[in-house]
C-alpha cells in the first residue's frame, strides 16, 4: 500500500474522527486540556504506527501537560481504537504537538496590527492633504 493512497487517506481520517471522539468524552485524565483537538493524524502503511499531531488551547504549560496525559494513555486509548475500528493492526500513538493553529492567530493578528497602521497612516496622510487643499482654497479669496 502506498503512503498517499485512498485507503490510507480513508484511515487516516477514520483514525482522526474517532480519536477527537476518544480524547474529547472518554479521558478524565485531569492533565489533559478540556480544549484539545486532534489536527491530524499519519497512519504508516503498514497499520503498526501512528503519529497524532494534537492542538491545545492554553499556554505552554497546559500543552506540555496535555501532551504527557495523553503520552500516558495511549495504551487505554490504543485499545479504545481498536474496539471501535475494525483494523487488522491498531496502531502505536505517538502524540505531537501542532503548532500551526497558534502560528496562523499570531500571523493573522500581525497583519491586522499592519493593517491598522496602514489605515491609520493614510487617514494622516488624508488628513494632510486636506489641510492643503484648505489652503489652497483660502488664496484664492
Amino acid at each position: 500500500m502506498r503512503k498517499n493512497s485512498i485507503k490510507n487517506t480513508r484511515i487516516n481520517g477514520e483514525v482522526q474522527r474517532e480519536l477527537s471522539k476518544i480524547i474529547s468524552r472518554e479521558i478524565k485524565d485531569p492533565r489533559i486540556n478540556p480544549m484539545t483537538s486532534v489536527v491530524a493524524v499519519e497512519v504508516a502503511p503498514d497499520l503498526k504506527h501512528a503519529k497524532v499531531y494534537i492542538s491545545v488551547y492554553g499556554d505552554v504549560e497546559s500543552q506540555a501537560s496535555t501532551v504527557q496525559g495523553l503520552r500516558s494513555a495511549a495504551p487505554y486509548i490504543r485499545s479504545l481504537l481498536a474496539k471501535s475500528l475494525n483494523l487488522r493492526n491498531t496502531p502505536e500513538l505517538n502524540f505531537i504537538m501542532d503548532q500551526s493553529i497558534e502560528y496562523g492567530v499570531s500571523m493573522s493578528k500581525l497583519i491586522s496590527d499592519v493593517n491598522k497602521n496602514n489605515s491609520s497612516d493614510n487617514d494622516e496622510i488624508d488628513d494632510d492633504m486636506d489641510e492643503l487643499d484648505d489652503d489652497d482654497d483660502s488664496d484664492d479669496n
